[in-house]
Parts: C-alpha cells; structure tokens; sequence
C-alpha cells in the first residue's frame, strides 16, 4: 500500500495493542451478477471498518528496526506472467529521477525455482525509494502512477495494491451433487502472511492507530475491491455495505457494536456509519 511519506512518524513510544484475531464477523453471500456460477462471500465487520494505509504517519513497519519500511520489507511475489509484465512495463517508463534504484546492479527481479519476487536491495524491495529521495520515501511504482494519472492497480504487483484484502477461492460441493466457485473477500490479517506473519513487530490491520479513516475500507478501497470482483458485484457489495451500516445506527443498532465493529475500529471509537463517529 506504500505510497507517499506525509510527514515524520510521531514518536509516542511504540506502537498500541492490536485486537485479537478471532473475533465474531458479519458476512454477507450472494451470487455474483456476471458470473452466476460463482458467489461472493464478504466480510462486512472488515469492508466497514475505518482501516487505511498510514504510512508516512504513523506505521511502524512490519520490522521494528526498519519502521520507514512500512509493509515493503519483503519483496513481492508475483502471482502469474500478466503480474509481471505489467511491472515490467512500467519499470521500462520510469527513470532515475522517480525510482532510487533505478539501475541497480543485477536487476529488478529474482528468479528461481520457487519464487518469482522483486529484488530486496539494501534490506528492502527494490522499488521502495528511502527517505531523503527526491520524490520522497514510498513505493517508486505508486508514485509513478500518482505521477502519470494513471491508479495504483495498474502499476503495482498484484500482491502490493491487494494489501489488505485478501481473496480466497474454494469450490463449494452441494448435497445435490452440483457445485459452484466461492470468493471471499476479507481482511489479509497476520495469519495470510503463513506462519512467518505472527513475528512481525507489527501489522497494521489489527491495530487502533490505522483505524482512523474518514470512510470506510469498501468506499477507500473501491479501485482495488472493482479489480478484485468486477464493476457489478462491487455495486451488489456496497448495497449490502450500506445496509450494514444503517443497522449500526438504527433503533437499538448500537446495541450490536461490539459484535458487528472491526475490534480495531472498535478501539478508537470511530464507528464506521454513514452519518461518521
């Protein structure tokens, strides 16, 4: 999600607890409008919460020795051939004046039997320019795109403009012997990082002090939520977003708070409805 640096990080001692993992969640299902094959399974508890990308004002990186990181420590991995030529194409677009590294010894990307990933140079993924370059501290493809009008999501691995949704496919087997494709869409919490995501220092999408948007995550997150499900799902889902939404502030809705709020959202006491906190 790293874009550009606002300002310094405040120095108030550390960052704050974050909420427990396994907390109860409201879900919604329905049949995906252009595929009819396929459901959408969504979390609402998430896609209402007021998370957003703080880098620059306040993220303390994944790493707590490399807090101007933010989440771009570890390299991307690529997903397919399309993710990394669409990379490969803007990389040919930039110059030395908007990526730090921008001809760096032995390349952009790291190849082997395993992986496909961007190249970790000097302790983090070779397109995060550092603190002190002239575009300022961020991701050089984000702020190449900022640069050129053009969204995030068609510059950046798929990996990178995802974070922090996550989308999960399984085929779901009916009693009848039919079947259909399930897609969920929820939060990439610690535990979609695999095991190594329960020894980060820190992660943003547990914690208070990145639930503070004016908006929820289904509005913010609307390029990345119509590339991950289609233009008319995503209407069906905000539908069903803002019908959540007024329930929380309906007669005795807020009854229901601590059951239906994101926790971290929760914590900072900024209820995500459509008249705000």
């Amino acid at each position: 999600m790293t874009g550009t640096h606002p300002g310094p990080r405040p120095t108030t001692g550390g960052p704050a607890p974050e909420t427990p993992l396994d907390v109860a969640r409201t879900w919604v299902e329905f049949t995906d409008p252009a595929e009819p094959a396929q459901r959408l399974r969504c979390d609402l508890t998430w896609l209402t919460s007021r998370w957003t990308c703080i880098f620059g004002r306040g993220c303390h990186g994944i790493y707590a020795d490399r807090p101007d990181d933010g989440c771009c420590t570890l390299g991307a991995h690529f997903t397919d051939a399309d993710d990394v030529a669409r990379v490969a194409a803007v990389v040919d677009e930039m110059g030395p004046d908007e990526w730090q590294y921008h001809g760096v010894d032995g390349g952009w990307r790291d190849r082997d039997d395993d992986a496909d990933t961007t190249r970790v140079v000097d302790g983090a993924c070779v397109f995060l320019n550092r603190p002190g370059f002239r575009t300022g501290p961020g991701c050089a493809l984000h702020h190449h795109a900022l640069a050129t009008g053009v969204d995030p999501v068609r510059t950046k691995p798929d990996v990178c403009w995802q974070l922090p949704l996550r989308r999960a496919y399984r085929t779901v087997e009916e009693p009848d012997g039919t079947s259909y494709l399930e897609i969920t869409i929820t939060e990439y919490d610690r535990r979609a990082w695999g095991p190594g995501g329960h020894d980060l220092d820190w992660y943003c999408t547990g914690s208070p002090e990145a639930h503070t948007a004016a908006e929820p995550v289904f509005r913010t997150l609307r390029s990345e939520l119509v590339e991950l499900v289609g233009p008319e799902a995503y209407d069906v889902l905000v539908a069903h977003c803002e019908a959540h939404l007024e329930s929380l502030g309906g007669p005795g809705g807020r009854r229901l708070l601590p059951l239906l709020v994101h926790p971290a959202t929760r914590e900072t006491g900024g209820v995500a409805t459509e008249g705000g906190a």
